[in-house]
């Protein structure tokens, strides 16, 4: 148990209580009447549990919804997005009646789905199903490496960074197979912290569960090595009471739970006690109806001509939910005290970490690599830089889904995040280790790693295949719809990962992650380019990034000397790698490991007389954040001869070469066969860019 935690036994329910669940339950009706859409359902027959984790169980402050010492609260059902707003206008966040009225309306705080950052109290954004619970799972292992970062010696439940992760979930969620990856990860992380309340309602948009989702889900979470729990307000069939004690019970022996996370399945009747439409689809996703609402309040003993109604004392009682856990905020404030005064340098990185501040100076530990033709793999060098930053960024941690060895993702000599009992020979660990190990799921990775930003304190980065995006893309997505500095790293970039073939070779998946609004997709070109790559990421918390990377060796470019530009440019996007006297001929424009393409057909082009400007664009993002003066700086709009070169499908590209501009690509399927064959055979090389330079410059004349 943790020593912070508002006590739940015996159950303080009062009269108040029971017409603050009454009327948010009629509140829930109203207001999708009122917009005339909506999934009143769940939000009615959850009412009473959700009121009982906002009102009695969870520790939080409306008036500080940044509180270090705050339980997390993630709403995994997302569609039943009243379930949160109605908690929060009850507890006072800032909502307020005319809010509830506004739902899914233009410039509401209130819209369809909870959104990170709109709406005050929400801990995430929750739309597509199963993310919730899947990044929930990410904010428990990041309670855990904060604990270890700032506070590893506190007893159990005695630490102020202890506390628990609370998720709503619906039938829908546990249908998800992303749930699936990140609930077996977490029952084998042993996330005590991570406590689950399952809606059972066996109602979907489709009706009746029965005709697609029949397993036991108790006993596959049990395989997971979870705490599972049942509370059933149907009385198996028999009749139907909120017993709000029995699911205060289930929660105590949650928390008691300190080794396992924990599943409560609570059994309930779907928009319960409407007349005709509960335990039916009907009431799932749609308006209820005006008699349905009616007959709804009536049955809640509520006057059903009402509308948008609340006794100002309960809304007076509800908002006093900070003063009547005072004691627990009293105490955790003293323990908070106690430990800076103790901890002073753990303090002093809290203070920096909770100001989201990089030390002073930490760039000058990011590696700089001497010039090589054969050079080093992008992946090789990022993971020189992540070995380099290691003891300056201790916030700075990740792993990969089973491919550490391919992605460059651990660090030397630090010991994996895991429970000691899951230690192998090959990566000894503990439980507040630093090393992530995600295990053959992509999906889950994405969801967790958003789940460890969310939290709040760390930056984590998790790696895979970047043909392996194609698992990730709900949750990129949604880091870049939250604007979550969340860094995935995608290893293997191209055709040029080799002889595993087409299943494994990426063409379409950099065009199509560049349509992602707000992700920046960094592709560097050598080992230096690498290192400012990850220095752009990590001073950057407004959005996610991709850091693709090579598998082969690709050139390390003599900076400074030789008329190369040093890589400092790759912060900008696009710069002059190699310039020309005076105004180009025409531009070249490469990236990642096509950047060597460009070098070499410069050299073709200067022999025939041709004055070629070379131009690395480690990032389309990044360059179009720039001013137009540098932009034009770099590729002049007057000349209208120009090439781009990247392994993968035209796409995007045209809008860098223009009309008169050419692209060389790669616009089909890979093949199994060593990389510099495969470049060869698919045209893709320096005479080829050679070629398309001239036939620019032919049609720009």
């Amino acid at each position: 148990m943790n020593a912070f935690d508002p006590v739940l036994k015996p159950l303080e329910w009062s009269e108040l209580d029971e017409r603050a669940v009454k009327a948010i339950k009629a509140l829930a009706a109203d207001a999708v009447e009122k917009v005339g859409n909506g999934h009143p359902g769940t939000a009615i027959s959850l009412a009473p549990a959700a009121y009982l984790l906002f009102q009695k169980a969870m520790r939080h402050d409306p008036s500080d919804p940044e509180w270090l010492g705050r339980d997390r609260f993630v709403l995994s059902a997302g569609h039943s997005s009243l379930t949160i707003y109605l908690q929060l206008f009850l507890a006072g966040y800032g909502l307020e009646m005319d809010d509830i009225a506004a739902l899914r309306t233009w410039g509401s705080k209130t819209p369809g789905h909870p959104e990170y950052r709109h709406t005050t109290g929400v801990e995430i954004t929750t739309g597509p199903l199963g993310q919730g619970l899947a990044s929930a799972v990410g904010m428990a292992m990041a309670s855990r490496r904060e604990r270890g970062l700032l506070d590893p010696a506190s007893a159990p439940g005695e630490s102020p960074f202890d506390h628990h992760v609370y998720v709503i979930a619906s039938d829908g969620d546990l249908q998800e197979g992303v749930t699936s990856e990140a609930s077996s990860l977490a029952g084998h992380q042993q996330l005590g912290n991570l406590i689950l309340i399952w809606d059972d309602n066996k109602i979907s948009i489709e009706d009746d569960t029965d005709i697609a989702f029949t397993e036991d889900v108790l006993k596959r979470y049990e395989a997971y090595g979870w705490h599972t729990q049942r509370v059933d307000w149907t009385s198996g069939g028999d009749g139907y009471a909120e017993d709000k004690d029995a699911l205060a019970a289930a929660l105590d022996a949650a928390k008691a739970e300190t080794g396992k996370p924990s599943i409560i399945a609570l059994r309930t009747i779907i928009g319960w006690p409407a007349p005709t439409k509960q335990n039916t689809g009907g009431i799932h996703g749609s308006a209820m109806g005006t008699d349905e609402v009616k007959g709804l309040k009536s049955a809640l003993g509520l006057d059903p001509e009402a509308t948008f109604a609340i006794d100002a004392e309960v809304l007076a009682y509800t908002r006093s939910v900070a003063e009547r856990q005072g004691d627990k905020r009293e105490a955790w404030e003293s323990a908070f005290a106690a430990w800076k005064d103790a901890n002073p340098q753990q303090a002093a990185l809290l203070e920096r970490l909770r100001a989201h501040e990089l030390p002073e100076d930490w760039a000058g530990s990011l590696p700089e690599f001497e010039a090589s033709e054969k050079g080093v793999a992008t992946r090789a060098a990022s993971g020189k830089v992540l070995n380099a930053l290691a003891d300056v960024l201790p916030e700075l941690w990740g792993g990969s889904a089973d491919l550490a060895g391919s992605n460059n993702t651990t660090m030397d000599n630090v010991p994996s995040f895991v429970p000691a009992e899951h230690a192998t020979k090959k990566f000894p660990g503990e439980p507040y280790g630093r090393t992530l190990h995600f295990g053959i799921r992509e999906h889950g990775m994405g969801s967790i790693l958003n789940g460890i930003v969310l939290h709040g304190l760390t930056r984590p980065y998790g790696g895979t295949f970047l043909q392996f995006a194609d698992y990730m893309r709900a949750s990129v997505r949604l880091a870049a719809l939250m604007s979550i500095p969340t860094t995935f790293v995608w290893t293997h970039d191209s055709i040029g990962l080799g002889e595993d073939g087409p299943t494994h070779q990426p063409v379409e998946h950099l065009a199509s992650l560049r349509a992602i609004p707000n992700l920046d997709v960094v592709r560097p070109a050598d080992a230096n380019e690498t290192a400012w790559a990850w220095r752009g990421i990590l001073e950057n918390r407004d959005n996610p990034a991709g850091l693709v990377l090579t598998r082969q060796n690709v050139p390390t470019y003599p900076r400074g000397t030789d008329g190369f530009a040093a890589a400092e440019g790759t912060l900008k996007g696009a710069y002059t790698l190699l310039d020309t006297d005076g105004t180009p001929d025409v531009v070249l424009v490469g990236t990642g490991s096509e950047v060597q393409l460009a070098v070499e057909a410069r050299k073709l082009l200067a022999a025939d007389g041709v004055q070629a400007r070379v131009v690395s664009m480690p990032s389309l993002e990044w360059f179009n954040k720039q001013d137009d003066a540098y932009r034009e700086s770099v590729i002049p709009s007057g000349v209208k001869a120009r090439v781009s070169v990247e392994a993968g499908v035209a796409q995007g590209w045209r809008e860098v070469v223009g009309d008169a501009g050419r692209i060389v690509s790669l616009e089909h399927y890979g093949a199994s066969a060593d990389y510099k064959t495969l470049y060869a055979e698919y045209g893709i090389t320096a005479e080829a860019v050679a070629q398309a330079a001239k036939e620019s410059i032919e049609a720009a004349s």
